[in-house]
């Protein structure tokens, strides 16, 4: 196993978990540099913080101790659970995102997120089904980390679940769909789910993306509901 060290980088934004970790939230920085973003987690003004931040050349920093509370997902839900940051690692992964230039994630930063959640699954035994993306807690603010994201690098490794490779299936009818995409752990209310499906989406199925509930989706939502079960 890769070797994890880190660089300390103090963030002064959390406060007390209250309890156990069961969930990782894995980020992009949506910033112009790595520094940029590490000055903006380590502002008290600006109350935002996450765990760890792994930069493009796979350096890690680290800048809230784990058995605190980090504020890095803000509002949010999964599987009904509304308070993510009390019961989540969070790992903030530096890239420009969609506002400046989302590009792929480059080879030895994915090889040390990696590394970095198998080392904080020697800690809290996260299963990979808890092993989530920003946008999957917050569908209706959040994007990251995006299409983009290695999710099958992460899934060769057991850390997390992988993506949709299958076929079609048409036969699955639009409030089955809509039942799966809850199932599965989205907060989905009937009048504002396009976001959470979007969401879905681009975690599970990014060849679908912003297709609504084609017959791709409909299949990827069928094998992503037993996947995350």
């Amino acid at each position: 196993m890769t070797d994890v060290t880190f660089v300390s980088r103090p963030s002064p934004n959390f406060d007390d978990r209250g309890r156990a970790v069961d969930m990782i939230v894995l980020h992009y920085t949506g910033m112009k540099s790595a520094e940029e973003a590490l000055r903006r987690l380590c502002d008290p003004a600006a109350r935002v913080s996450c765990h760890y931040l792994v930069d493009e050349d796979g350096t890690i920093y680290a800048l809230a101790p784990e058995g605190k509370r980090a504020w890095h997902a803000g509002v949010g839900a999964w599987k009904g659970e509304t308070d993510i940051n009390a019961r989540s690692i969070g790992v903030e992964i530096v890239n420009p995102g969609h506002e400046w230039g989302y590009r792929k994630f480059p080879a030895r930063q994915i090889d040390m997120v990696i590394a970095l959640i198998k080392d904080i699954k020697t800690r809290h035994g996260v299963p990979a089904t808890r092993v989530l993306g920003h946008s999957d807690v917050a569908p209706q603010r959040k994007e990251d980390p995006g299409e983009l994201f290695p999710w099958g690098k992460l899934a060769a490794e057991g850390l997390a679940v992988g993506r949709y490779a299958g076929d079609e299936d048409p036969s699955i009818s639009y409030q089955d769909a809509l039942a799966m995409l809850r199932a599965i752990g989205y907060d989905a209310p009937d009048n504002a789910h396009a976001a959470a499906l979007v969401a879905f989406q681009r975690r599970f199925c990014p060849k679908a993306l912003a297709q609504g509930f084609s017959p791709l989706t409909k299949a990827a939502f069928k094998w992503a509901a037993t996947a995350m079960a």
